[in-house]
C-alpha cells in the first residue's frame, strides 16, 4: 500500500494488482479526484494517507477521506452522526452504515459543481473539531449467531479474545457470519476466523 501522498493521484493505492496501470480506478477518476483534493486543501486541511487513502485532518482530527472505486469515486466524513446534510446529498456507505456520510460522484466532473456544497460540509465539520465536538457514543447491543456462542462456550481463549475486541471488530465478525445462509458455513468460518480472532483483529483485517 502506499505512503507517499503523490503516489495515490499518479498510480493508485497499491492494494491491488492494477496499481500503477491504465486500469487503476485512480486513474479513471483522476481530474475528480484532484478536485476533491483541491477543495479539501483550500479548506485548509492537512492532508496525509491512512487506509492507503488521502485522509483530511484538522487539529490532529480525521476530517474526510477520500476513496475510488471502479464505478465510482467519493468523499466520506469522518464523525457523520452530527452532519447536518441540508443539501441532502449525504449517503450510507453500506447497508450496516448507521449515518450518512458518504458524497459520491459517478462523472468527473461533478466535484467541480458541487464545490460550494463541499466546501460548506467541509467547514460544518471543521468547526466540530474545533470545538471539539464529537457525536454520542452509541451502544447496540450485538446479537452473535448461534454457532459463535456455542464456539465460544467450547473454547475459552476464542471467548475471551472475542469481548476483548473493539465493539467495530466484534460487529465485523458478527456481519460476515450473518451473511452466511447455512450454518455450516458459518461454523467453517469460525474456525477460520479463530487465530485472527485471537490475534485482536478484525474480519477484514490482514
Amino acid at each position: 500500500m502506499i505512503q507517499d501522498i503523490e503516489d495515490f493521484f499518479d498510480k493508485g493505492c497499491g492494494r491491488c494488482e492494477r496499481f500503477a496501470t491504465a486500469d487503476c480506478s485512480a486513474r479513471t477518476w483522476e481530474k475528480g479526484l484532484r478536485a476533491l483534493r483541491r477543495i479539501c486543501l483550500d479548506a485548509g486541511l492537512t492532508e496525509t494517507v491512512k487506509w492507503a487513502h488521502p485522509t483530511y485532518m484538522h487539529r490532529e482530527r480525521n476530517i474526510a477521506i477520500i476513496g475510488v472505486f471502479r464505478g465510482d469515486f467519493r468523499l466520506t466524513f469522518f464523525n457523520a452522526a452530527l452532519m447536518k446534510d441540508p443539501e441532502g446529498v449525504l449517503e450510507k456507505q453500506g447497508p450496516n452504515s448507521r449515518h450518512a456520510g458518504m458524497v459520491r460522484f459517478t462523472d468527473a466532473a461533478q466535484a467541480d459543481r458541487m464545490e460550494p456544497a463541499l466546501r460548506a460540509y467541509l467547514a460544518e465539520a471543521i468547526g466540530y473539531a474545533e470545538a471539539g465536538i464529537l457525536p454520542p457514543k452509541e451502544t447496540q447491543e450485538l446479537e452473535l449467531p448461534d454457532e459463535l456462542v456455542e464456539a465460544m462456550d467450547s473454547d475459552p481463549d476464542l471467548a475471551e479474545a472475542f469481548h476483548a475486541l473493539t465493539p467495530g471488530r466484534q460487529k465485523s465478525y458478527v456481519i460476515n457470519l450473518n451473511s452466511a445462509k447455512q450454518s455450516a458455513t458459518r461454523v467453517a468460518r469460525i474456525a477460520k476466523f479463530r487465530e485472527k480472532i485471537l490475534a485482536g483483529k478484525g474480519a477484514m483485517e490482514r
